[in-house]
């Protein structure tokens, strides 16, 4: 019986990747990290080579996914690192040729084609005035430029992360939709409490993005593709702590008024006149 991966196996790739000096993890990489955690990532295979990725793909099922794979290579797309809808091993093996010319790429990943065409992202950033923050999303490749996003500072529970799904102005794409069930935001909360965890017991990840994050049309979740990028800050400042003593908050020893004013009757000459008048 397989042993299900853990945290200590994300620990083991995270660390075995910096001392390679990757600076980011490969997409494969960095789905075994999110698997570590419990979130569902698509069923694939690192291939070396064209012949051993049509193998994978008959394994697999057509049809399948092609990617080119390498830890340099961030942002597939911009590079036509992809091949979809790929239906036989002769298909696989030209994109594969094709794949393996692009600069950066050292592997090939064969992976399910995964249905569904609602599309999330997902992932943890780091703040230097907050520490790790969650993110979630509208996904897809114009991502950025939707700026759909809700934040919260790690770490959150899976009732957090289930909050945030009816932050986003893609909200209603989560509920039943033309005959498409709705997804299951449940999971999709415990998706993004497994990312802060991910944030706080490994300070050296400064960032995961995981877009997309598809919705199938079961409603079930499934990461399709992921980058994990290594080099965060020291990890005292990563790291939220409580605050225990609310003190200072009421007996400060000094306050800085932005906005303040001499003219009476003005909200900035006001606060200052209140401040001193109770000493």
């Amino acid at each position: 019986m397989t042993t299900p991966p853990g945290p200590d196996d994300a620990a083991a790739i995270i660390a075995a990747a910096a001392a390679r000096g990757q600076e980011a993890l490969d997409e494969h990489e960095s789905k075994q990290v999110l698997a570590s955690y419990g979130i569902p990532v698509t069923r694939e295979t690192l291939a070396a080579g064209p012949g051993a990725a049509a193998r994978a793909a008959r394994d697999l099922g057509f049809p399948v996914v092609l990617k080119a794979c390498g830890p340099r290579l961030l942002h597939k797309t911009e590079v036509a690192g992809v091949a979809l809808d790929l239906r036989s091993a002769a298909e696989v093996q030209e994109a594969g040729r094709r794949l393996l010319r692009i600069q950066g790429a050292q592997g090939l990943l064969v992976q399910e084609m995964v249905p569904g065409d609602r599309e999330l992202a997902c992932g943890i950033t780091r703040k230097p005035a907050f520490g790790p923050c969650v993110m979630l999303g509208a996904g897809g490749i114009f991502a950025e430029a939707a700026s759909d996003a809700a934040f919260r500072l790690a770490p959150i529970s899976p009732e957090e992360g289930q909050a945030m799904a009816g932050e986003i102005r893609s909200a209603a794409l989560l509920g039943p939709l033309r005959g498409r069930a709705a997804a299951d935001t449940a999971a999709l909360g415990r998706i993004l409490a497994a990312l802060g965890e991910i944030a706080q017991r490994h300070p050296a990840v400064a960032q995961v993005d995981v877009n997309p994050l598809k919705v199938q049309p079961d409603g079930s979740l499934v990461a399709v593709d992921a980058l994990v990028v290594l080099g965060a800050e020291a990890p005292e400042a990563s790291v939220r702590e409580p605050v225990k003593d609310l003190t200072a908050f009421f007996e400060p020893a000094s306050a800085v008024v932005v906005g303040a004013s001499g003219t009476a009757g003005k909200p900035g000459h006001e606060v200052v006149r209140n401040i001193l008048a109770n000493g």
